[in-house]
């Protein structure tokens, strides 16, 4: 029987590769070290941070978990630190991992990015992927559906970023990628702003509202 999960294992190297083909283009390279959309956070350092989530998930999707299993990739939000804190301020970016891996160059990343999602693919289509997904850093596990989701909302959300830093259109993702996103985007929305909010900035240009999720 089909399941949420299945399409997520399908869509998740979809996502992966379009991020890829984003970070190969000659416009990041060349403004590798100018700095991007995001404050604090160059070029270079936003490309590595979109290129480690299909690191993070050839690293994370076979590893056993004993950590507790959240709900939904809405709990994951809901409870991460980083989400209450707002913007990092310019020594945690220069002290992020993003920054120290920008400064290993933009080949070092295409070579690092291709290998993961060749070793995700391989890992969701032998079913050799984990149920339940740990998350160490924050001190709980994910459902893989749950896991795959939040890995493709950042890479959703940072290849726009990418894109507008260097002066290229977003790349169009397809529905199975971008759907769940965006779902999941407005849960969260609505969760931080309101439904008013939310509606308002929809559907009434005169009475829009910040409506952003984070």
């Amino acid at each position: 029987m089909f399941r949420a999960v299945d399409a997520l294992d399908a869509a998740f190297p979809t996502a992966a590769a379009i991020a890829l083909d984003l970070i190969r283009r000659p416009e990041v390279t060349e403004r590798w070290s100018h700095p991007s959309a995001l404050p604090h956070l160059s070029v270079g350092g936003l490309a590595c941070h979109l290129g480690r989530q299909a690191v993070r998930a050839a690293e994370l999707l076979p590893m056993p978990t004993d950590l507790p299993t959240l709900d939904s990739a809405d709990n994951h939000y809901e409870q991460a630190p980083w989400v209450s804190e707002g913007t990092p301020d310019e020594k945690s970016v220069a002290e992020s991992n993003d920054e120290a891996d920008a400064a290993r160059g933009p080949a070092a990343l295409h070579a690092s990015s291709a290998q993961a999602l060749e070793e995700v693919g391989d890992l969701l289509s032998r079913g050799a992927a984990r149920a339940v997904v740990p998350i160490p850093w924050q001190g709980w596990s994910l459902r893989r559906g749950d896991f795959l989701l939040t890995r493709q909302l950042e890479i959703v959300v940072h290849s726009d970023d990418l894109a507008v830093s260097v002066g290229v259109p977003t790349p169009e993702f397809p529905a199975d990628v971008f759907d769940p996103v965006r779902d999941l985007l407005v849960r969260l929305a609505v969760r931080r702003r309101g439904q008013s909010a939310l509606i308002s900035a929809l559907s009434r240009s005169e009475r829009a509202q910040d409506i952003s999720a984070f």
